[in-house]
């Protein structure tokens, strides 16, 4: 394959011949550096589920900041075993499927060279097509053991979103993936545009405005999100701090100070409810190990494994190597609010 290859946004009508949309513009060999480059000039299937929403730890704000080059990618071990185990998953498919793939690289569309997306795998050999060479890809995934009730009716709605986006760009009938579960559970399925008209539509129109009123225009979206995910997309962009900025022009700071006071009280309230009631419950119990309404059990008191408590002090002192070996600073930071501002505002 060349960087001339067609490898694409409507789909065709059954019997028609499928137009591929979508050209290389960087094979699958190029340097990472390159890749990371390149992605920032559009929007990846990867963006996509982020920029609906779906990804509880890429918030819409984190795929802003990436595309405006700023290092906000937090990718840890989940990553890391993703990349190391997708070949092996591939090969598992292609074997099951008595199929043929290969490795592509970062594709665009021909039309909207801002819609782009990173093929795992091109299947040369489609085993759902009579015509072998009707074009289709392969998505390859890994997942948590954790994450495997998602996958039971067919793959959850990131992975959805990411490989609609993927036959948007490419312009692909249908396309398949394959999933890793917790290292030893695998599943494989397949996705077809024609089930998803509507849905491919609404997923364009997002990814277009974001691309025009964010990236384009340098206008952050709105923090909305998971908040802790938010707050470390915001600490990475802002590793450290300084001065002071005045918020009285920016009501949503107001609002947010608001609302920061209601649930910090309603929290402290609720804990001490909780633990009143936990001692209520436990006192019920005398000195039985649970306790029963109308014959059945309704709650017990189990042992639980707490983190064990560490003396890092003590840690430190007398053996400073294994200190420094084994405790990894964990920076994070907490909203302090000014005495005045503490009560109703």
């Amino acid at each position: 394959m060349n960087d001339t290859v067609l490898v694409g946004a409507q789909a065709p009508a059954a019997g028609r011949r499928v137009t591929p949309t979508g050209r290389l513009i960087l094979s699958a060999d190029a340097d990472r550096a390159d890749w990371l480059l390149a992605r920032r000039s559009g929007i990846g299937s990867s963006d996509v589920p982020a920029i609906l929403g779906l990804v509880k730890q890429n918030p819409p704000l984190k795929v802003y900041y990436d595309k405006l080059g700023h290092d906000v990618d937090d990718a840890g071990e989940a990553a890391y075993w993703g990349t190391v185990n997708e070949e092996a998953v591939a090969r598992r498919w292609a074997m099951q499927s008595r199929s043929v793939i290969r490795r592509v690289g970062l594709v665009a569309h021909q039309d909207h060279p801002h819609w782009m997306t990173t093929l795992d795998r091109r299947v040369t050999q489609c085993p759902l097509s009579e015509d072998e060479q009707a074009p289709c890809a392969l998505e390859v995934k890994t997942r948590s053991a954790f994450k495997s009730a998602q996958w039971h009716a067919g793959a959850p709605d990131d992975v959805t979103a990411q490989v609609l986006w993927q036959i948007i760009v490419n312009g692909y009938e249908h396309m398949h993936y394959a999933v890793l579960i917790g290292g030893n559970e695998y599943h494989q399925g397949v996705i077809r545009s024609d089930e998803y008209r509507d849905v491919m539509a609404d997923i364009t129109v997002a990814v277009d405005r974001f691309w025009n009123e964010h990236v384009v225009a340098a206008v952050p979206p709105e923090p909305v999100g998971d908040g802790e995910a938010v707050v470390n997309v915001l600490r990475r962009l802002h590793p450290s701090r300084t001065g002071s900025v005045d918020v009285d022009m920016h009501p949503d700071a107001y609002d947010a100070l608001l609302d920061y006071n209601r649930h910090r009280s309603a929290e402290s309230t609720a804990k001490k409810a909780k633990a009143a009631a936990k001692a209520r419950l436990v006192a019920a119990l005398g000195d039985a190990q649970e306790a029963l309404l109308g014959g059945e059990r309704a709650y017990s008191l189990e042992p639980s494994q707490a983190a064990p408590k560490v003396d890092f002090e003590l840690l430190a002192e007398r053996y400073p190597d294994a200190y420094a070996a084994c405790v990894t600073p964990n920076p994070t930071e907490r909203i302090s609010i000014a005495p005045q501002y503490k009560g109703e505002i």
